[in-house]
């Protein structure tokens, strides 16, 4: 069942974006952000293959974001709103560039479209589609390949009706792969932001306002857009493939070009996105950063230095932030003589809460094995699963799965919410387990430390 927003609009349990899969939307207000750098007449296709679109013209706008090019982009005269906003050049800077040009626009639904992407006609109505219902959806056209060496638009009306084309060139069969096997995103686990290409990407404006566009951070090439889809995730989005928006990039794939000093630029990429996404895959070198996997957070009330020794002992094998909180905590952290970075006092910043995959909030004195703690975390990832709780006698831990916390957030708050706030347990699978069950025992305060 769909969960109904009080706009009209819904959200879904999970991942479920098939439950709006016959489902047609009303027209609603589209802005196209294009980031551009010196690619003249590239943009000129685009710009013509947008305004054969089969969607209303007068809901469509585009915003040409140019990242410093040496001469402003011109635009030819068009029926569509086009506006030109420019950032000075320092450096490739597409991230920086989307979000100046998300930042022109109020529409409904946010498109973004390389400049050297040219859609199809009925591109914008078919991405656009789940996001103007579901404004959780973080939707993924189809980015085909093609030499448009030679191409203008005015040719363009001969490749949509087949009287001519381009020659095709290979799709990453990486992607095709990924989308065919996971049913066009349905199916998704903690590697799924990676099939997010922002070339050909679609969201709601509330879902890119509530993520915080993208991390302007990112310099260079690649990686803001996975580190954007992971974010995205993490609070909640609902992903899917839109295998029938199909837009042509001019030139083969990245991984088929002749691009120098290609690890390097490989490496340089990982460990940019290493820091701030919290897949496993990416942090294969058991390397720690400032954004952990796991955030607990530890109510210090009733333990003893030997207690929350053995408290954290369960939880330290983990990629995890620790953030102690009560009326001890600060005392308690001075009294362990502890200089990790991982363990801090106060409560756990919203900026953690919103990067990393998983929270962990105890209540007791709770010690577990560290491998039943990773089995916990494990059950907490499977698909749907919002929370898990184990409580026993006098301890308790709670597991909350970010993408569900954050999607009750979003629409618990602010003027658009669920309309029946028992919906907000619908938004994913809470399982409950028995202290036996995992192991679970609640420590004595002055458990001894002596060996």
């Amino acid at each position: 069942m769909t969960l109904p927003l009080n706009d009209g609009r819904v959200t879904v349990p999970a991942n479920r974006w098939d439950l709006l899969a016959d489902r047609d939307p009303h027209p609603v207000r589209i802005a196209v952000v294009i980031p551009h750098f010196q690619q003249q007449r590239e943009l000129e296709l685009t710009l013509g293959a947008l305004e054969l679109q089969d969607y209303p013209l007068e809901l469509v706008e585009v915003v040409v974001a140019d990242d410093g090019s040496a001469e402003p982009p011109r635009v030819p005269e068009s029926p569509l709103r086009i506006t030109v906003i420019r950032q000075e050049d320092r450096g490739f800077r597409a991230a920086a560039a989307r979000n100046l040009g998300a930042a022109q626009t109020n529409a409904d639904v946010l498109c973004f479209l390389d400049a050297d992407t040219v859609p199809e006609p009925s591109y914008l109505r078919r991405i656009s589609r789940l996001p103007s219902m579901l404004p959780d959806a973080l939707v993924v056209g189809r980015r085909r390949h093609a030499d448009l060496a030679g191409w203008t638009a005015r040719r363009l009306p001969s490749w949509w009706t087949g009287e001519t084309a381009p020659p095709v060139l290979e799709e990453p069969r990486w992607l095709s792969d990924e989308y065919r096997d996971s049913c066009d995103l349905l199916r998704i686990d903690h590697r799924s932001y990676r099939y997010v290409i922002s070339s050909v990407m679609c969201c709601s404006r509330n879902l890119f306002v509530d993520v915080g566009g993208f991390d302007e951070s990112f310099v260079g090439y690649g990686g803001e857009d996975w580190e954007f889809a992971h974010r995205a995730v993490v609070n909640g989005a609902v992903l899917h493939h839109a295998r029938d928006a199909v837009a042509w990039h001019d030139g083969a794939d990245w991984g088929a070009r002749d691009v120098a000093d290609r690890a390097a630029a490989k490496n340089q990429e990982a460990l940019a996105v290493a820091r701030l996404v919290t897949d496993p895959d990416a942090r294969r070198s058991g390397l720690h950063y400032a954004v952990p996997d796991v955030a607990v957070e530890v109510d210090t009330t009733g333990h003893a230095a030997g207690s929350l020794v053995a408290t954290l002992g369960s939880l330290l094998a983990l990629d995890v932030g620790i953030w102690l909180v009560g009326e001890q905590a600060e005392s308690l952290l001075h009294e362990l003589g502890v200089q990790d970075s991982r363990i801090n006092a106060g409560q756990i910043p919203e900026s953690i809460r919103r990067r990393c995959r998983f929270t962990i909030s105890t209540s007791g004195r709770p010690v577990l094995s560290r491998e039943a703690v990773a089995r916990l975390i494990e059950s907490c990832a499977r698909p749907g699963v919002g929370s898990v709780r184990v409580t026993g006698d006098g301890a308790a831990l709670l597991i909350r799965a970010s993408w569900a916390a954050n999607r009750a957030r979003r629409w618990t708050s602010g003027p658009v919410r669920l309309t029946d706030s028992a919906d907000v347990d619908r938004i994913g699978e809470n399982v409950v387990l028995a202290a036996e069950s995992v192991g679970l025992t609640s420590a004595d305060p002055h458990t001894s430390l002596a060996w």
